[in-house]
C-alpha cells in the first residue's frame, strides 16, 4: 500500500504542475490547441491515478471485505465503482 500511495502522490505533484501550466497557458493567451493538448494530458493523468486508487482498493479493501464475509458491501462496492468509471 505505501508504494501505491507514494506513486500516487508523486502522479498528484505532476498533475498540480501541469495545472499550474495550464492557467499559465490561458493567462498568456496561447495556442488553442496547444492548451488543449494539455487538458488532455492532465485528464490521461486524472485517469491514472483512478486506476491506481481502483486497483489498490479492489486488491485490499475489497479483497478484506470478502474474507470478512461481507460479500454484499463488496458487491456494492465493485458496482459503484463500475458505474463512476463509466461516466
Amino acid at each position: 500500500m505505501q508504494a501505491n500511495k507514494q506513486k500516487l502522490v508523486r502522479r498528484l505533484k505532476i498533475l498540480e504542475g501541469q495545472v499550474r501550466g495550464l492557467q499559465n497557458m490561458v493567462e498568456k493567451d496561447a495556442y488553442c490547441i496547444d492548451i488543449i493538448t494539455q487538458t488532455s494530458a492532465i485528464k490521461q493523468g486524472l485517469s491514472n491515478a483512478e486506476d491506481v486508487l481502483l486497483e489498490g482498493h479492489l486488491s485490499h479493501c475489497v479483497i478484506n471485505q470478502i474474507k470478512k464475509g461481507q460479500n454484499d458491501k463488496a458487491v456494492h462496492e465493485i458496482l459503484k465503482v463500475y458505474k463512476l468509471k463509466r461516466k
